[in-house]
């Protein structure tokens, strides 16, 4: 009986040792200096899903590619459905991998972060849902090869950081000009994740640590759970990590001065994965593991950090989960929110930086000046970290935004992100708040497709404007309060008029001709005592307008009823309380 037993338990033995030869990815036969292709990937976390009944793999949405976006999906209980999750106030991580496919980093680790989850090596409470989109930027991650990464340290091939259409997907999570960022967003607003972890690379200074982190702006996030995050989650991650002999520091945002004079935290606007997560009261988060650092040590360190997520989830995912649902009821109260953030360098935090002395020596290639590090010359220092930002810009939410059904492009994104839209059952006439564009800024060479616009300046009135039958009303009183401020108010760095969603209205349709103009001007102006008493102001403190015939014209124009009355006005309208 003795001999029985034992061979049965080394009969369980080696079959559970096949397992886990079963499960080992590329990147552990590789001896770490290897990361799957696209196909592998899928097939890995597919294998996965068929051999475990707590793993399910969905298809949700398509990408630029052409392939469809896959989610996977893990829960011990073997319930699928985030409504479900939610109800039962379970936390949901999100975990986002190869957004830059040259960044693969995040797909091994998270390859083997659920395997290890599978096979009892990591201890997940029951209350805790996993989702992890594989590859993001599939069209990128098929785009392969050795040599686009220029600076970086493995993996032997890897993928390109554009998109099958060279979008920069890690700027398009408010635009979406992409079917990746399309489905992204649906598939986020299926999930209202309490936790988002978009795994990357970073380039710039030499250091000595392997993980930097972009924690999302807490002055941003606001509420409990951005006190939450600077107090005692930010803290936790740091002290775990070190413990894990990873020592972590924030994102080396230092670019223009040396690391040892420290650095504002990144500034993640909405364009971004972390900055568009905190919109919907997310704990959001961009590890950045260090381009110079060997493969091996940048998966690894990712690894560890998944592990020190689930250890603070051990201790406070029900303590998340009442933050976040307390912070999204919440929003659907608050009065004012803050737009247009900038860095308060009036207070800061210490923190261990441990780096690599800098210095200037001759370039072999020009002879002039060149920077270098000398890792034979490390060192350890308590930098300043400025990660206090204050808003540059308050806005009192109306009671509701309108918006003419025309602007479809506009109304499908809102709808898409989870907004609720009502649409108008018959014509009508309402008093609003009315924008006209006074002024802006725009970018003079193209950035991810479009020429941004910033500085914008506003001229607010009040109006009764006429509305039809199918026009929307997005009424203020919702979750999602944050995200449609930030898109719909037409000052925000962010917003779909930054964005170009409106230029249209920025070029006037019709015109004059001035030798016919010249006479029904005249005769307005003498109709109008008021208005030539004005331009005789005007071109008293203006000498190029008093110099310039045609200058006055268009003047006169601007100021009659000819004018067309949708140029540079703003076509979404605010209800005021």
């Amino acid at each position: 009986m003795k001999k029985l037993a034992f061979l049965f338990i080394l009969l369980l033995t080696i079959g559970s040792v096949a397992a886990q030869d079963g499960y080992e990815t590329l990147f552990e036969k590789s001896d770490g200096k290897q990361t799957p292709v696209y196909s592998d990937v899928i097939a890995y976390f597919n294998q996965l899903a068929t051999d475990f009944e707590s793993v399910k793999m969905v298809e949700m949405g398509v990408t630029d590619s052409g392939f469809p976006l896959h989610v996977v999906l893990y829960d011990q209980k073997g319930v699928f459905d985030p409504i479900d999750w939610h109800k039962n106030d379970r936390l949901i991580l999100y975990i986002n991998n190869g957004i830059h496919p040259g960044e693969p980093d995040g797909i091994d680790a998270s390859m083997m972060y659920l395997r290890d989850i599978l096979l009892g090596k990591i201890e997940v409470p029951a209350d805790i849902a996993i989702a992890i989109t594989p590859v993001y930027n599939i069209g990128g991650h098929l785009n392969r090869g050795s040599h686009s990464r220029v600076n970086q340290n493995g993996p032997e091939e890897f993928g390109f950081r554009g998109n099958a259409r060279s979008y920069d997907l890690n700027r398009d999570f408010i635009k979406a000009d992409t079917k990746n960022a399309r489905s992204f967003q649906q598939i986020f607003n299926w999930l209202k994740p309490h936790v988002f972890i978009d795994t990357h690379v970073s380039n710039g200074a030499d250091y000595q640590h392997v993980m930097t982190l972009i924690s999302t702006q807490h002055n941003r996030l606001g509420g409990q759970l951005g006190e939450y995050l600077e107090k005692e989650l930010n803290p936790a991650l740091y002290k775990g990590m070190k413990a894990r002999n990873f020592p972590m520091i924030p994102y080396v945002n230092a670019y223009g001065s040396k690391p040892e004079n420290g650095w504002p935290q990144f500034k993640d606007n909405g364009r971004y994965s972390s900055g568009y997560a905190a919109l919907f009261k997310t704990l959001s988060f961009m590890p950045e593991t260090h381009m110079l650092k060997p493969y091996d040590q940048r998966v690894e360190s990712t690894y560890e950090l998944f592990l020190t997520f689930t250890d603070i989830f051990q201790k406070d995912a029900s303590k998340i989960v009442e933050m976040a649902k307390a912070d999204r009821k919440e929003i659907a109260t608050k009065e004012q929110f803050g737009l247009n953030h900038t860095s308060d360098r009036s207070s800061h935090k210490l923190m261990e930086f441990n780096g690599y002395e800098s210095g200037m020596k001759p370039s072999d290639i020009s002879g002039l000046p060149r920077l270098y590090y000398d890792r034979e010359k490390p060192f350890s220092i308590d930098i300043k970290f400025f990660d206090v930002y204050q808003a540059g810009l308050e806005i009192n939410k109306p009671e509701a935004y309108i918006i003419p059904q025309g602007w479809h492009t506009v109304i499908d994104n809102l709808r898409r992100n989870g907004v609720q839209v009502q649409e108008l059952k018959q014509d009508t006439s309402i008093q609003v708040t009315v924008y006209h564009i006074k002024d802006f800024q725009t970018g003079q060479r193209p950035y991810e497709g479009h020429y941004l616009h910033s500085k914008v300046e506003i001229e607010k009135s009040a109006a009764m404007m006429d509305f039809r039958k199918g026009d929307v009303m997005v009424m203020m009183n919702q979750e999602a309060n944050n995200y449609i401020i930030e898109v719909l108010e037409p000052q925000g760095e962010d917003s779909f008029f930054a964005w170009n969603f409106f230029d249209t209205i920025l070029q006037s349709k019709e015109g004059y001709s001035a030798y016919v103009f010249e006479d029904l001007a005249a005769a307005f102006l003498s109709e109008n005592p008021q208005l030539k008493a004005a331009l005789e102001k005007d071109k008293s403190e203006n000498e190029e307008l008093a110099k310039s015939a045609s200058a006055q014209l268009r003047w006169v124009y601007e100021n009659s009823p000819w004018k067309e009355k949708e140029h540079n006005r703003y076509p979404v309208y605010r209800l005021e309380n």
